[in-house]
């Protein structure tokens, strides 16, 4: 299964993004997914992430009622709705499916939040 992220880009700080990562094989094949954040210097850290079938979200306590985590079983896609960006949030961001062969990772989307 590919993962397959876009919508990053420019915003201003107060700004909204919207990201999407397409799977190719389906979300289901995932029992959950996630968006990752990886800034220069800096690791790579869990932004949100969501079980596939049903079940409560999580989020980082960084963007908790800022950004809001959803998938599209239909549409095989999930999304990461960003509002009220801050500069601190500029990284790049990375869709991640798991299941039980593992980890799976989209190619990385850059987000830049200018103040």
């Amino acid at each position: 299964v590919q993962l397959q992220a876009s919508g990053g880009g420019l915003v201003q700080a107060g700004g909204s993004l919207r990201l999407s990562c397409a799977a190719s094989g389906g979300i289901l094949s995932f029992n959950a997914m996630g968006w990752y954040r990886q800034a220069p210097g800096k690791q790579r850290e869990l932004v949100a992430a969501i079980p596939t079938r049903g079940g409560n979200p999580i989020y980082a306590d960084a963007v908790k009622g800022r950004f809001t985590i959803s998938r599209d079983i239909a549409l095989n896609t999930m999304y990461l709705q960003m509002n009220s960006l801050k500069p601190e949030d500029t990284s790049v961001y990375y869709c991640n499916g798991r299941n039980w062969r593992g980890d799976s990772w989209g190619q990385g989307t850059l987000v830049t939040v200018s103040s």
